[in-house]
């Protein structure tokens, strides 16, 4: 055998086994993918099947409807919870999205690099602030200096959690708006303010509605701010001046106590929860497949 045929066989024996390392590499790193894919999914399912199992068989007409009962009673429900949440969400909901986009177009349509900059920067950054600094912020803001209790101090907790989710989202929202639509505005002669407002903001719609379900579903998951604001309240009150009940707080309340129906009632309470986050994600899903369709 000449020596041109033995380099040429030692050379594909080479190459035959750099294929094989690689398939080998490329094997093991996809089966850890699947893996951790695989773990990924099974803990969420374990979860939501775990709090569906205990949730779900305690979820009755009068838990949605009755207020709850003195403690050690059994029966009783959430009523006051439900309304309360959404009373002080709404609340949230009403300073966090005006402030959220004034600031989002303002940075997008006015830029300054340096200020844009900063701002996206903070709103990142009050993103990843844990809520309970959030809650303990709001309570020396409005609880201490009120020197009681509210749902409203409870809204700017979650007033707070909220605006950097919608700012973000609006932001990413009107930079994806064509910059030609806003130059075929200005040159018919329409004024900043009206493209903003008549053509801006109503293409960009189907995606602040998304951030703005976003934030909401975060913050109605929050219990931390409640324990230092709303505090909770067995009765009926639609008086955000005064303490009001949540479903986080109280979800709480009865999973730390000391009654076995208390129990039953948070695991009914976080499925309802988890209910009404669900139908919150299908609805920023719909929004933005449909805007995906147009």
């Amino acid at each position: 055998m000449s020596i041109a045929a033995v380099n040429t066989a030692s050379a594909h024996l080479a190459t035959d086994r750099r294929f094989r390392l690689r398939k080998l590499i490329e094997r093991v790193a996809v089966g850890g993918m699947v893996c951790c894919t695989a773990v990924t999914v099974s803990l969420l399912w374990i979860i939501l099947g775990y709090v569906v199992y205990r949730g779900g068989k305690a979820v009755n007409w009068e838990l949605l409807t009755a207020l709850p009962t003195p403690p050690g009673d059994p029966g009783g429900g959430i009523a006051n919870a439900l309304v309360g949440s959404l009373i002080i969400v709404a609340l949230g909901a009403l300073m966090a999205v005006p402030i959220s986009l004034g600031a989002a177009i303002f940075v997008n349509e006015f830029p300054s690099p340096r200020l844009g900059k900063s701002v996206r920067f903070l709103a990142e950054v009050l993103t990843g602030v844990p809520s309970i600094v959030v809650g303990l912020f709001a309570y020396a803001l409005i609880v201490q200096p009120t020197g009681s209790f509210s749902g409203f101090s409870g809204s700017v907790a979650y007033a707070f959690i909220m605006v950097p989710i919608v700012m973000i989202s609006t932001h990413e929202a009107l930079r994806r708006v064509p910059s030609h639509l806003r130059e075929a505005s200005l040159a018919l002669g329409i004024p900043v303010w009206r493209t903003i407002l008549w053509v801006v903001l109503p293409i960009a719609s189907r995606a602040l509605l998304t951030g703005i379900l976003l934030a909401v579903a975060r913050a109605l998951g929050e219990a931390a701010p409640m324990l230092f604001t709303a505090f909770g309240n067995p009765f009926w009150n639609l008086d955000p001046s005064k303490p009001m009940a949540t479903v986080p707080h109280l979800i709480y309340t009865y999973a730390t106590g000391p009654y076995t129906d208390w129990h039953d009632k948070a695991w009914a309470a976080s499925f309802v929860l988890l209910i009404v986050v669900l139908i919150t994600s299908m609805l920023t899903r719909a929004a933005l497949r449909s805007k995906a369709d147009e």
